[in-house]
Parts: structure tokens; sequence; C-alpha cells
């Protein structure tokens, strides 16, 4: 399922050469990948909580690690170290906190890395939930925070329904 998805993601995300984007929840740097071959002059940082998973990032990545297009960070997204920096786009594929808890920092901390036409895209499955409540739950939460939800998309995905809310942070 997690290719599919993936690449779903990534065709949603259309990175253009010279994007600066955040990625929460790299996983094995598979999107950090695909994103990552599109970047000409853009720059990718992607943040993983797992000391696991962002070793085989790094082991996937090592090219464009290499090249400077990518930094990847050990760390809670509430802990990375972004400094001063701002994305064209930020994304987060199946971070719980989004869709199953109360995002209001998470959100917080994004509305201020995001340039002002910077646009977050949510994506989450869930087994026993079908896309469109996932996305109700997903789009609920941005506007309780102050966001715009730009779009709600759903596709099904290898057997699983995922859904996507792309949300510009308050101004």
């Amino acid at each position: 399922m997690g290719n599919e998805r993936i690449g779903w993601a990534v065709e949603l995300l259309s990175p253009e050469p010279c994007e600066r984007i955040l990625e929460i929840g790299c996983g094995h740097g598979v999107s950090v990948s695909q994103i990552c071959d599109r970047l000409v002059g853009g720059r990718m940082v992607a943040i993983d909580r797992s000391a696991a998973m962002i070793e085989a990032a790094k082991r996937r990545n090592s090219g464009h690690l290499a090249a400077g297009r990518l930094e990847l960070q050990l760390a809670e997204f509430a802990c990375a170290e972004l400094g001063s920096a701002r994305f064209d786009k930020a994304f987060a594929m199946r971070v719980g906190v989004f869709a199953r808890g109360d995002p209001a920092r998470e959100l917080a901390r994004l509305a201020r890395h995001l340039s002002p036409s910077g646009r977050l895209f949510l994506i989450h499955d869930e087994p026993s939930h079908g896309a469109a409540d996932i996305a109700q739950v997903l789009g609920a939460a941005a506007c309780r925070n102050g966001w715009t939800v730009e779009a709600t998309l759903t596709r099904a995905v290898e057997g699983c329904d995922v859904a996507c809310v792309i949300a510009r942070p308050p101004v």
C-alpha cells in the first residue's frame, strides 16, 4: 500500500525545482527520494522521531544528502531544529497526531515555518475508517486552529482509501 500512497502524495505536492519542502514523519525516506529527485535549487528537510527510520532514510538518500538538497533530523516535530527556515510546502503522511490527537501545537509551529503562500498537505489513511471520515477529521482540526482548507481529496490505493487535506496557514 505504501508505494502507491507515496506516489500519490508526491504527485499532489508536485514539487518545483527550487522549492523548500518539509516532511514530518519521513519514515524510510521513499517520498524524500522522489521529491529530492525533482529539486535543483530547492531543499528538503525531513524529520522522523525514529532513529531506525532516519538511518534507513540516510542510506536511501545518501546522494541527496551529499548534494546538499536534503537535511534529515532525528526529532519529534515539536523539537526539531528549524531556526528561521521557511518552507513552500510541508506534508505529513500517516502522522497520528493530525488524525487522532490535538495537533494545535504542531499546526502553530507549521504556521510559523510556512511561507505566506505556503501549503500544508495532510495525507492519512486508517484501515477501519473511510477516506471521507478521515478528511473530515483532518480538515476540522486545521479549521479549529485557524487554517483555511483549500482542498479535500480522496483516492483508493491498493485496497485502502486515503485522504488528503490541503490547507493554508492563518494570516
